[in-house]
């Protein structure tokens, strides 16, 4: 038995575990006795936050975890703990804290056994005890020193190998037949027969034709409701295409939860994982992937304390990591929330920093071992966001995919939105100032300055040289550390933050209103000041003479590549070919931004909306600056990336998106291309009628928190769980948490909330899913994108009728897009993704209520047809939901018992 006590806390109560027993405890004690005396704990930051003592530390048995089996993944709730180490979860709450002391033995004796992550561990613990980590005088005398070196991290990685390029795709033609055969192999013979699956992957097959005509891409819009098997419907005639043409099908979602479902479907294609994993490859953002040299720096005394920490059990992680991505790979997402945001960013390439080939570590780099990996894939699965970049900047353009499938494409609009945009803000400016002229005042860390990086091409090319320099010098323009004091001060310093200032000045002045809550501001950029005009010229002048020399470093670089000097090994060519491509993107930047400079005082762009914000949480500043959006931003996204593709499949079970195809198309970019797209619908085969209910409440008044409150408290507790409850506020969400969580906690019905918690939203669903009892808050990353079938989600609460937020973007393109015609589509597309998370296969049921007298019945053609919806009381939606799932919740149970 531990001789260190273990300590639980929930919104249940408090309790101590110690050999002699366990005890309930009172948060003052609590308190006391992990402040004195080292406690085991599961999830610090979350009993910290539950006790009311942010500081709490003590030996969280997730990081022994985290240290013991490095890229396995465990739900950290008792109940996946106990699956994880093979014991029986606590049924009650009160047994939790004496079962951290059985799963802490069970964990401790892992390296007794068999332990497959033994190597490099007995090092690991060395550095860990001298970073005195909490858990290394426990398991440190436990592991037996190697009696040789062992491989670590650096030694252990594979190297990437550099490859012949790869040839064109042939051209072929699939038949639909062709396709429903290779469905039929995937889906195998004893399976249901679909035939909504098979006439989508025959339609999904006109997407990988031949190209007829020059920039008009062979396009199909294929709407198919939930349930009809899209993923295994578009890989059939992608893996064909794939197979004959020799070429990567690059298939691409929104969320990251789509893209692991996605990987797991593939193994119907490639059951062998050693064939899988040279056929079908991840790619993500490089920010997603863990840095190797920034990780090394980290390890050598970059960081300090608990970030300190951090890094050696991600060193750990990247070991055994099956391809190095930090969000949503093979680390655990938890693992980064223990150190409460101490370091995890400052892990990943987040400031487009590499320095490629200068890199020791390249051969070896994850980011680089995907980018080749995908070159000679079939599949690829990406995101809507990294084909966007890609097309836009990406190196690869020997390789640049001809077809792709855009799952989840009701949302290309959203992505394009944000990657088509223009911010020239103080946070962006700053990060440009540190990319350009490395660490001032005495800053740590790796990072260098452009001058450092480039050095050698510098001192061998005169006009380079000059080029950085004066980059460097046009730089101090740009706001630097301390710029939101300054402001604040009204002593703004240089031609940025004078502008910075103006914006902030007349924003307050036209958009702070009484009573205002503290939260962001902005207005229309109409109509500026003589200030803002004034303002607007030098900080113009500043950015003009930082773009000049970026383009002119662009093209010395360029140069140096075509004359070949004899120091340009292959190594030097690729760094070079990178700095080419990160010094193009930023000087685009900078274009971008004044572009949006000319605007102040000048004339409108009807194809731009602008505007200018102050970004604040509760009253606090954290950015000030000018934006601009594309009114339609599917122009560049139809440009840049379906032009130049030969074919593209866009698919949702909501592309019309609470419209028409018209609307399909404006949100896709098909109206933008010379030919127009193929359509296909085909309905859900879900009984919706018989399987679901929509209940609108009409006695709880909008605005009153106590009653929104009690609206959750019954309805949750009427479904005995299993809620999924959705806010449009993170203030109205964290209110109604506050007055809830314990009620509920104490009828053994634990509730989690996004924005309350200190877990990853990803984690959160993990958790959610494995508990039928668990109910779940959370704001627009829950409402769509969440797959949680079965019994664990039976009943989804919104708070509201879900209107888009009033920015000035929103009324612009409600302008355009039809004025109050255009705010009903979104609603109904919010409505019906909302509903479309609660029945996810043919025997899900549940209820969906709407807690809006004010819903209207204009728009309850957003639910399909056929189902129930009625307007009632919060009584009678109550009794209404208790008896629909009390059945429901009993047969779940017994089939998950038969399993």
């Amino acid at each position: 038995m531990s001789p260190y006590p273990a300590l639980h806390a929930s919104h249940g109560g408090i309790w101590i575990a110690t050999a002699e027993g366990t005890r309930p405890v009172g948060r003052g004690e609590a308190i006391r006795v992990a402040a004195d005396t080292p406690v085991i704990l599961l999830n610090a930051p979350l009993v910290g936050q539950r006790l009311g003592y942010a500081e709490l530390s003590g030996l969280d048995i997730l990081e022994l975890y985290a240290f013991l089996h490095p890229a396995r993944f465990a739900v950290p709730t008792p109940a996946g703990l106990g699956r994880a180490v093979d014991l029986s979860p606590p049924e009650r709450d009160e047994d939790v804290a004496a079962f951290l002391l059985e799963a802490t033995a069970a964990l401790l004796a892992v390296p007794d056994g068999d332990w497959c992550e033994r190597e490099g561990a007995w090092a690991s613990v060395q550095s860990l005890g001298r970073l005195r980590w909490a858990w290394a005088p426990v398991v440190g005398p436990r592991i037996v020193k190697p009696q040789v070196d062992e491989r670590w991290l650096f030694s252990r990685l594979p190297e990437w190998e550099e490859g012949a390029p790869r040839p064109a795709p042939r051209t072929i033609e699939i038949e639909p037949g062709d396709s429903e055969a290779r469905l039929a192999e995937l889906t195998g013979g004893l399976a249901e027969e679909r035939p909504g699956q098979r006439a989508y992957a025959a339609a999904a097959t006109a997407a990988f034709a031949p190209r007829a005509v020059r920039e008009s891409p062979n396009m199909v819009l294929a709407e198919a409701g939930t349930g009809i098997g899209k993923t295994l419907g578009y890989l059939a005639p992608a893996s064909l295409w794939s197979q004959r043409a020799g070429g990567a099908v690059w298939i691409s979602t929104y969320t990251k939860a789509l893209q692991r479902q996605l990987a797991a479907e593939t193994q119907r294609l490639y059951p062998d994982p050693v064939l899988r994993r040279e056929r079908v490859v991840t790619r993500k953002g490089r920010e997603n992937y863990l840095c190797l040299l920034n990780l090394e720096d980290a390890l050598q005394g970059g960081f300090a304390g608990r970030a300190a920490v951090l890094a050696q059990l991600v060193a750990r992680w990247a070991a055994y990591s099956a391809d190095g991505d930090m969000v949503g790979g093979d680390l655990p997402g938890w693992l980064p929330t223990l150190f409460r945001r101490n370091g995890p960013a400052a892990l990943t390439d987040r400031r487009g920093e590499c320095v490629y080939a200068g890199c020791p570590h390249y051969r070896k780099c994850f980011i680089e071992r995907a980018a080749r990996a995908s070159a000679d894939a079939d599949i690829v699965i990406a995101n809507h966001a990294l084909v966007m970049v890609n097309a836009a900047r990406g190196r690869e353009v020997a390789t640049r995919p001809t077809r792709y499938v855009f799952d989840e494409g009701h949302h290309l609009f959203d992505a394009a939105d944000a990657m088509f945009g223009v911010a020239l803000t103080g946070s962006e400016t700053i990060e440009l100032r540190r990319w350009i002229l490395g660490p001032e005042a005495g800053g740590r860390g790796r990072r260098r300055g452009l001058q450092a990086r480039l050095s050698d091409v510098a001192s061998y090319d005169e006009a380079g040289g000059v080029a950085i320099a004066d980059a460097v010098q046009a730089a101090q323009a740009l706001a630097a550390d301390g710029w939101l004091g300054r402001l604040n001060e009204g002593q703004p310093f240089g031609p940025i933050e004078a502008l910075l200032a103006a914006v902030r000045g007349l924003t307050y002045a036209r958009a702070e209103q009484p009573g205002d809550a503290g939260y962001g501001l902005e207005t229309e950029l109409a109509e500026p000041t003589p200030e803002l005009i004034e303002a607007a010229a030098p900080a113009a002048a500043a950015l003009d003479a930082l773009v000049r020399p970026l383009v002119t470093l662009g093209r010395r670089l360029e140069a140096v590549l075509a004359e070949g000097p004899d120091w340009l090994d292959g190594q030097a060519r690729a760094r070079v070919e990178g700095a080419i491509a990160s010094i193009g993107w930023r000087a685009e930047t900078v274009a971008a931004w004044l572009a949006l400079l000319a605007r102040v005082g000048g004339p409108v762009d009807p194809d731009h909306v602008d505007w200018l914000s102050v970004e604040r949480v509760e009253g606090r500043e954290y950015d000030i600056g000018l934006h601009r959006r594309w009114l339609d931003p599917t122009r560049p996204f139809a440009e840049i990336v379906l032009k130049p593709a030969h074919g593209a499949l866009v698919t949702s079970a909501t592309l019309t998106g609470g419209g028409d195809w018209s609307v399909a198309e404006a949100r896709t970019g098909a109206p933008h291309l010379a030919r127009a797209p193929a359509r296909f619908q085909v309905e859900s085969p879900f009984d919706y009628a018989n399987n679901a209910e929509v209940l609108i409440v009409t006695d709880v008044k909008r605005g009153d928190i106590p009653a929104l409150a009690n609206a959750y408290a019954r309805l949750i507790e009427a479904a005995n769980g299993g809620t999924l409850g959705l806010f449009t506020a993170i203030r109205r969400l964290r209110a109604v948490h506050a007055r809830i969580a314990d009620r509920l906690a104490r009828g053994g019905l634990p509730l989690h909330a996004q924005h309350v918690d200190p877990i990853d939203t990803g984690t959160l669903v993990d958790i959610f899913r494995d508990d039928p009892t668990a109910s779940l808050l959370g704001t627009d990353a829950l409402r769509d994108g969440v797959d949680v079938p079965g019994t664990s989600l039976r009943l989804v609460v919104m708070e509201g009728v879900p209107w888009p937020k009033p920015t000035v973007l929103h009324a612009a393109r409600k302008l355009a897009g039809g004025g109050s015609a255009y705010d009903d589509r979104i609603v109904r597309a919010r409505l019906a993704q909302a509903f479309g998370r609660l029945i996810r296969r043919a025997d899900d049921r549940g209820a969906f209520v709407l807690l809006s007298a004010a819903m209207p019945s204009r728009l309850l053609d957003a639910f399909p047809s056929g189902v129930q919806v009625s307007r009632v009381t919060l009584e009678d939606a109550v009794a209404r939901v208790a008896e629909r799932l009390s059945t429901t919740v009993r047969i779940g149970h017994d089939a998950d018992q038969a399993g």
